[in-house]
């Protein structure tokens, strides 16, 4: 049995592989990934991953809509993970979410979900027509 040496171009890294997915998507998408890069903890938990993240071993994305129904079901979460991931599918994908989720949210993780919102209005005000 062979394995297969990916080619240099192709990053090995998780983190590399989604941030150049994202960076083809929507502003929410790249967002949402970014926030999630930095937050760190969640992303390495292998539940997390399989249930988020499609990998054909060449491609990856994030599967948000898979990911949105099962994630409450699915994944054992304390209190600030569920607020944080209810804001990350909020910034990745337009919702109405009750801000209350916030006071979930450790000051190390709203600074993420802050900076993500940044990213979104800095990406609309550079799109707006002058």
């Amino acid at each position: 049995m062979t394995t297969e040496t990916p080619p240099a171009e192709h990053p090995q890294l998780l983190t590399d592989r989604l941030l150049i997915w994202a960076g083809g998507r929507t502003a929410g998408e790249q967002a949402a990934v970014i926030a999630l890069i930095d937050e760190n903890d969640l992303l390495t938990r292998p539940d997390v991953r399989r249930l988020l993240i499609t990998d054909s071993g060449t491609t990856l994305h994030c599967d948000w809509p898979r990911f949105e129904t099962r994630y409450r079901t699915t994944l054992t979460l304390d209190d600030e993970e569920d607020a944080f991931l209810t804001l990350v599918l909020a910034t990745a994908f337009p919702r109405l979410v009750a801000l209350w989720k916030v006071e979930a949210l450790g000051r190390r993780r709203l600074a993420i979900i802050l900076r993500a919102i940044e990213h979104l209005a800095a990406t609309s005000t550079a799109q707006e027509p002058t």
